[in-house]
């Protein structure tokens, strides 16, 4: 190894920055541990430790994920590949080149957060991703959220010889200029699939570096036949593998972290011929309002060293944390490892899942709490991805919710076309047989500003009974509109919770809000009519609205 005597930590791989056009002035740290990089943040005065231990972080006006900053590098070998539009927005291979330049300048003077990691817990399919920061609590982050190779059992050869798939340069503070970088603005999120890298600058947001690495996943994994899915997963005490689909806020890391149940993952994940696996090693949890009673894996996470907050209000004395406070975001998040939570896999994997739970937030408050699908059904509402926007999980979101359709549950996230990933879904359902039921921890009562949300303790009494096989023999009564199949019966759920008309007042009130809505799932429909088939596209509207 060529001699760098600007170059340590616990680690460092023999195949160094070079290989990234990278040469730095400054200390370049390798693979600390978190607290080494705890020491850094608080040097350099860019987080604070709070009662308990957890690291509080500010992020700035950029809160949430910049969509409209992400860019896809349009080269020969992705270029048929990609599904270009309003999602997946090209950047000439120039532009990158010189923003790859303008980022490797900035990082010569700087010192430097290395971090060599795995995203994906099956061996057979893991990527090897290398993290280069400017900022120890984003090295920290990475760390967090992705597999640390010394983690599973490895030894320190295994970094000594580590080279990345993939390389992130992670510059937060180093602002674009629209002008001559090519961007919408100082913000850039960049993907060069041939290059094999990405460029972030302009946002301290941490999460852009996980749906980065998600990004990536979501290209690569279906020419190896493997379902890459926004969603969390769990496996019951028989083995019985759930996953569950949705959007930031729909429930997805409340759900899946059930004392009942072991834990795989909470966000992302792939579906192989043999089972499932956890794209990462962390969890990035919503925090907001979290509370002891409703959600206490989670919460006893807020309280321990090695997480950390972001944007979470702290009392500047006492330390103590205040998470029903939203004066810095809406979007406040935990990252953890995911052995915080005390029943998580030690593996990150399960079998072929049994269920699939779709979760939406319905912010109209008339699609059914809990309903299963049949098989087209199901294909129907995985490419609508109908939820609600929850305020702030991106930039310039409002502070009320609103509905929105996400294709197959993760829209930002999938360079290739919906019908890649939908036909995918629809394979591997008809060779498991899985059962699929959807999920709304929406509204309830009425429409947003007039019912309420879904209580947690309802939810989880129905996910658990539909997981659990309780409801597979209960008789079900059909959606007019939608089709859906209502079950009639539920343990622990008052029966007029399960029909959302009944829980209404104003029965005409909601006869109009739902043949509103039906009316945007078929406008929104009409983009996939012609990749599917007629059975899925009638699945969706059962009846005139």
């Amino acid at each position: 190894m060529d001699k760098r005597d600007n170059e340590r930590g616990t680690v460092v791989s023999r195949h160094g920055l070079g290989e990234a056009g990278l040469k730095t002035r400054g200390a370049v740290w390798w693979n600390l541990g978190a607290p080494a990089l705890y020491e850094h943040t608080i040097r350099r005065g860019e987080g604070r430790v709070a009662e308990g231990g957890a690291l509080v972080v500010m992020t700035g006006q950029y809160t949430g994920r910049s969509p409209n900053d992400k860019f896809i590098v349009d080269e020969p070998s992705s270029h048929d590949k990609i599904n270009w539009g309003k999602v997946n927005v090209a950047m000439s291979e120039e532009r990158f080149e010189r923003l790859h330049a303008k980022v490797a300048a900035y990082f010569q003077a700087r010192d430097l957060y290395v971090q060599d990691l795995y995203a994906g817990a099956d061996v057979d399919y893991r990527l090897p991703i290398r993290v280069v920061s400017e900022s120890p609590w984003h090295a920290l982050f990475a760390r967090n959220m992705f597999i640390d190779p010394m983690k599973r059992g490895e030894d320190a050869g295994a970094l000594r010889n580590f080279q990345p798939a993939f390389t992130i340069l992670h510059a937060p503070y180093l602002q674009a200029d629209p002008a001559s970088d090519g961007t919408n603005s100082e913000c850039f999120i960049v993907l060069n699939f041939a290059r094999r890298m990405v460029l972030i600058g302009g946002t301290i947001y941490a999460g852009e570096i996980k749906k980065s690495v998600f990004s990536i996943l979501n290209y690569l994994l279906p020419e190896r036949d493997v379902l890459p899915m926004h969603c969390s997963a769990n496996v019951g005490q028989k083995g019985d593998t759930a996953i569950f689909f949705g959007l930031s806020g729909t429930g997805k890391t409340t759900l899946s972290a059930d004392s009942s149940r072991t834990l795989i993952g909470d966000d992302e994940h792939g579906w192989t011929g043999k089972g499932v696996f956890n794209f990462e090693g962390g969890c990035y949890a919503k925090v907001i309002k979290l509370s002891a009673e409703a959600e206490p894996e989670i919460f006893a996470t807020t309280g321990r060293f090695g997480t950390i907050l972001e944007n979470v209000v702290m009392d500047p004395d006492t330390r103590i944390l205040d998470l029903d406070d939203a004066r810095h975001a809406e979007n406040t998040r935990a990252s953890y490892p995911l052995d915080f939570i005390p029943n998580a896999s030690q593996t990150g994997v399960g079998g072929l899942p049994r269920n699939i739970v779709m979760l939406t937030a319905d912010a109209f408050g008339v699609m059914p709490p809990i309903s299963q699908l049949t098989p087209d059904q199901a294909m129907y509402h995985f490419l609508s991805g109908y939820t609600a926007r929850v305020a702030g999980t991106e930039k310039g979101m409002g502070s009320e919710p609103s509905a929105t359709f996400s294709t197959c549950f993760g829209a930002p996230f999938m360079p290739r076309h919906p019908s890649v990933y939908a036909g995918m879904l629809g394979r591997k359902m008809a060779e498991t047989g899985a059962k699929c039921w959807l999920v709304n921890t929406g509204w309830t009562g009425g429409s947003y500003g007039t019912g309420s949300r879904m209580r947690i303790a309802y939810t989880r009494a129905m996910v658990r009974a539909a997981l659990d096989g309780r409801l597979n023999a209960v008789p079900t009564s059909p959606h007019p509109q939608f089709g859906l199949h209502i079950p009639e019966a539920c343990p622990e759920v008052p029966s007029e919770v399960l029909n959302p008309r009944s829980t209404w007042q104003d029965k005409q009130a909601y006869d109009q809000v739902v043949r509103e809505l039906t009316r945007r799932f078929e406008a929104n429909f009409k983009q996939f009519e012609p990749y599917v088939g007629a059975d899925v596209k009638a699945a969706g509207i059962h009846a005139a609205a």
